[in-house]
């Protein structure tokens, strides 16, 4: 990078907030993807008005910047393709505002989700949006993906709770979107659009979210199946039959399997799926739910065994296997592609039929698990990239996981985002009319294509 470019950014953001030396790029070269691109240069600027300088800067010397959290994406959303400037948002960790009563909050972008969410629990509020990776993913990250969790059964994703947004634009303009109310329809809903933009119109430096009242009661159980067909083929079933749970999470035999040390209590001989389901609300709401559940579940055939948690450790050793899962699957491969599809809920038995097809016919490790009460199932392909026949295989497995996915009226990506692991399948799914559009909103706020190029637009349709 020309060095007078770095002693204007230098200027900027004030000593120590500037990285250029080797090793310091490389910290920033990587996310979660397992790609790597090392920056020209990383910069932690610590006001919007220091990010509106930084913008007009780089629109002005036509330089790539790639707004970053904590890393934690899976699709390399975070990753300096066309080189230059990583912007990491690490120093906007303040909680800005808390609003008990009205139930509003205004975070930074550099706010840790888990953090977050225990400060509002203290005044008793609830933030429900919860990512596996929420002890160290931030807010800003989360809005950038739209990121989800197990609650979204029952609470919906990260876009259900934004209600505002401050964003820097690429030519450096300070733009406010939103409202902090419960209704507002004046204009074109700009929020919505940056949510999930994944940081290709603009930095967003403050976020307004709203809140729900804290839940009094939450009951945890373990559902042990001896069928991978009928432990998600009873998803569906449990949702129309008058009981909502909170959580609805699944398990394959071989996501059990490599968390197996961290599970409570070990499981029995046979058991091909776990179903992890909780009920929330008042003492009464949780107590009549939970014998429904009870009873819906005994009547179910191939069921093994139904454990209620009795302590918050045992609820807390539940929660983490399941979060444990991703990376605990290195134990089986050194890589893996890993894909968040969404389906139907009565599509989910054909699509985890379809994985262990899949699997059997290429020669490869796949294993299904995730957030079965609205269909998002994590479907990862395990592999070593040091095998050119393996790597090939896997890329295979990929694209037909897709073009089944659609077929069965799926997307290809529930909450992951596309990023850059995606681009290339993004005309499987959407119309050439779709991606024009898209394009042209792209174009609009970033005419110079510097707001994380190389992302989510493939430059050619490879699949053509």
């Amino acid at each position: 990078m020309d060095s007078r470019l770095l002693r204007s950014l230098q200027e900027i953001v004030g000593p120590g907030n500037l990285a250029t030396a080797p090793e310091e790029l490389l910290c920033y070269a990587y996310d979660a993807s397992g790609m790597n691109y090392p920056p020209a240069a990383v910069v932690f600027p610590g006001s919007t008005a220091e990010v509106s300088a930084i913008m007009r800067l780089a629109t002005e010397a036509r330089l790539p910047v790639i707004p970053r959290g904590a890393g934690s994406g899976v699709t390399g959303g975070a990753l300096a393709v066309a080189g230059g400037l990583i912007l990491v948002m690490s120093r906007f960790n303040r909680i800005l505002e808390i609003d008990r009563e009205n139930q509003v909050a205004v975070v930074e972008p550099g706010v840790i989700t888990g953090q977050f969410q225990a400060a509002v629990s203290k005044l008793g509020l609830f933030y429900p949006p919860d990512p596996a990776s929420r002890n160290f993913c931030t807010i800003g990250g989360n809005v950038a993906e739209c990121a989800g969790g197990p609650s979204a059964v029952k609470y919906g994703v990260t876009r259900d709770y934004v209600l505002g947004l401050e964003v820097v634009l690429p030519d450096g303009a300070i733009m406010q979107t939103g409202v902090r109310t419960a209704k507002g329809v004046v204009g074109y809903d700009l929020t919505r659009l940056f949510v999930g933009s994944e940081g290709t119109l603009g930095v967003i430096t403050k976020i307004i979210v709203r809140l729900l009242a804290l839940r009094i009661k939450k009951n945890t159980f373990l559902v042990l199946a001896g069928s991978l067909a009928r432990a998600t083929g009873l998803v569906a079933r449990l949702l129309t039959a008058g009981i909502l749970p909170c959580t609805l999470e699944y398990m394959d035999r071989t996501a059990l399997g490599v968390v197996a040390g961290l599970l409570p209590e070990p499981f029995p001989a046979g058991v091909e799926a776990l179903l992890l389901i909780e009920v929330d609300g008042d003492e009464q709401s949780v107590a009549a739910q939970s014998d429904r559940l009870r009873q819906f579940l005994a009547e179910q055939p191939g069921i093994l065994d139904i454990r209620q948690a009795a302590t918050q450790a045992e609820i807390d050793a539940l929660w983490a296997a399941r979060r444990a899962i991703s990376p605990a699957t290195f134990q089986l491969k050194p890589h893996k592609i890993s894909e968040d599809v969404v389906v139907p809920r009565t599509k989910i038995p054909d699509l985890v039929d379809f994985t262990e097809i899949l699997a059997r016919e290429l020669g490869l490790t796949i294993l299904t698990f995730g957030h079965a009460g609205d269909g998002n199932i994590h479907v990862n392909i395990m592999l070593n990239r040091e095998d050119p026949q393996e790597l090939a295989r896997a890329e295979m497995a990929k694209k037909r996981l897709f073009e089944h996915v659609l077929q069965l009226a799926g997307t290809i990506s529930g909450e992951h985002g596309i990023g850059l692991t995606k681009a290339a399948y993004l005309p499987l799914e959407l119309q050439e009319t779709n991606i024009r559009i898209m394009r042209g909103l792209k174009n609009l706020f970033d005419p110079h294509d510097i707001m994380n190029p190389g992302k989510i637009f493939p430059a050619v349709d490879p699949l053509a």
